[in-house]
């Protein structure tokens, strides 16, 4: 099924980007501007991506990578990544 009319990306494009990525590098986060860039392409309209992202996530190879799954979004708050003074 072809997934993306701008840049000729089917379903099955996508499987195989995600499947490679994952088998070079189990830890990696997978994004569609990574599948976009390992096919190749760029993004054009924007108009396919509910049906990208639906079709990424049915993938079996979308999950979480383990290290990752117990970081806490609470815990960025601890940080301060603006560097401003308290007094600001």
């Amino acid at each position: 099924m072809i997934v993306c009319h701008c840049q000729n990306i089917t379903d099955r494009d996508i499987d195989a980007a995600i499947d490679w990525m994952r088998a070079a590098d189990d830890s990696t986060i997978i994004t569609p501007g990574k599948i976009y860039r390992a096919l190749g392409k760029t993004a054009d309209c924007g108009g396919c991506m509910p049906l990208f992202l639906s079709t990424m996530r049915r993938n079996d190879n979308m999950e979480v990578p383990a290290p990752l799954r117990s970081l806490r979004v609470g815990k960025a708050k601890e940080f301060n990544y603006e560097r401003r003074q308290e007094g600001h």
